[in-house]
């Protein structure tokens, strides 16, 4: 008799990280609940909140969420948003599927589901172990979500030249394979950046694929406590890259890339390459020369890439 071959599991890791969210945080939790494609766990820790936020998160793991949810409290102290989910992720065993939740959005029902299908399709085009990140779109709403607008579509591929550039992986539409997870275990992102955009980074560099969905998968609440904000508007992008100026962002941008050139053993060849490049361009006309050979450096954009290019050239 033939014996069928069981199916892969497809179970998803949720990690959600709690800092006084206790405004929005049972709408999330019910949408995490609604999710059609229903086999995950959720993961979570409290960053030394001082409203109900943990009694809020008990209350759902002890009812609606009985047998599904488990704490991670080995540690008390505040950790900051990249610190609570880098430890998270440190603790997390294996599993074939990773996902970041905020604690104020709201996922649309088919998130998890379109997710799992869009990176089981990826996979099959690699071989094991290649590192898979998928992201995707949102209804940028207020706090009352009501939907402002939706964010922004992508001009080109993401890759990692572009990854470098900028973020275009939204935490909270993340979800990453096992490989990618395991990138990112015990490896916490630089101090410049947040765990969504390292993911990304980590992704891309040790030659993974970017997997960005065009449809809308979550309802990103813009309200006062974000800890990061978007704007589909450009005007407003344009002014508050202004007001942060060149420094800020060229700062991010060297602090990356030697934090990824120390660890060469999760770098493909040409991330490697490419970052090396970087590191000895120290002059005007080497950073020129290197422009011209890595046209891939850039931003989504035409306009912010402009402005990018002239950063990268003149900036100190």
């Amino acid at each position: 008799m033939t014996q069928k071959r069981a199916e892969p599991s497809r179970h998803v890791a949720i990690l959600l990280s709690l800092y006084n969210g206790a405004a929005y945080l049972d709408a999330q939790l019910a949408s995490i609940l609604a999710q059609t494609h229903t086999d995950w766990t959720l993961y979570w820790r409290d960053d030394a909140s001082t409203d109900g936020s943990k009694n809020q998160m008990r209350a759902f793991a002890e009812g609606h969420g009985q047998g599904r949810c488990v704490e991670i409290a080995n540690r008390h102290e505040r950790l900051g948003v990249a610190g609570s989910y880098a430890h998270l992720l440190d603790i997390v065993a294996d599993t074939p599927y990773v996902a970041f939740a905020d604690q104020d959005d709201i996922w649309e029902h088919q998130k998890l589901e379109w997710a799992v299908k869009e990176i089981e399709g990826a996979a099959r085009r690699h071989p094991n172990g290649t590192p898979l990140l998928y992201c995707a779109r949102q209804y940028l709403t207020n706090a009352n979500l009501t939907i402002l607008q939706k964010s922004p579509t992508l001009r080109r591929k993401p890759d990692f030249p572009a990854a470098l550039t900028q973020n275009i992986a939204t935490g909270h539409t993340v979800l990453l394979n096992a490989a990618a997870h395991r990138l990112l275990r015990n490896n916490p992102p630089p101090p410049s950046i947040l765990h969504d955009w390292w993911a990304y980074l980590l992704t891309a560099a040790a030659g993974g694929e970017i997997i960005f969905d065009n449809r809308c998968v979550s309802y990103y609440r813009q309200h006062a406590q974000n800890t990061v904000g978007a704007t589909g508007s450009f005007i407003r992008r344009a002014v508050a890259a202004c007001r942060r100026g060149p420094k800020a962002f060229m700062t991010i941008f060297h602090t990356n890339v030697t934090h990824l050139l120390s660890q060469p053993e999760n770098l493909s060849p040409p991330a490697l390459r490419l970052l090396q490049d970087l590191a000895a361009a120290q002059t005007f006309p080497a950073r020129l020369s290197l422009l011209f050979r890595y046209q891939n450096l850039k931003r989504q954009r035409f306009s912010e890439n402009v402005v990018f290019r002239l950063w990268y050239l003149f900036a100190d």
